[in-house]
């Protein structure tokens, strides 16, 4: 099992920028690709972006490239969304999420996830 901890939300005006991190306390952190998602308030967990094991790869969500960069320090167990020109519609909990086999944008294919944290964008 690999616990996943969320940290780095809070409120941000329009146009701002915000850096979460997502760190597990699993030796085996490096051999994961790793997502975030988030959930607006009556909506459905989205996907925002996913990284391989090594860093190598990224995919994003369509609404959130150009804007978001993803990033895992493997030797300090930690993934980063780095998020610029936050807009109203990005408010939600963002939650990480972990698999060994898979990496992409599918919710279902991540069997770990962290409890989130929360993103508040204000006008």
């Amino acid at each position: 099992q690999v616990p996943l901890v969320e940290s780095g939300g809070g409120l941000v005006q329009v146009g701002g920028s915000l850096t979460l991190s997502c760190a597990a306390s699993a030796r085996t952190f490096s051999t994961y690709a790793l997502a975030w998602f988030r959930q607006g308030p009556g909506k459905e967990r989205d996907f925002v972006a996913a990284i391989n094991w090594s860093g190598g790869s990224t995919y994003y969500g369509d609404s959130v490239k150009g804007r978001f960069t993803i990033s895992r320090d493997n030797a300090k167990n930690t993934m980063y969304l780095y998020m610029n020109n936050l807009k109203p519609e990005d408010t939600a909990v963002y939650y990480c999420a972990g698999d060994r086999a898979r990496f992409g944008p599918e919710r279902t294919w991540y069997d770990y996830w962290g409890q989130g944290t929360q993103v508040t964008v204000s006008p």
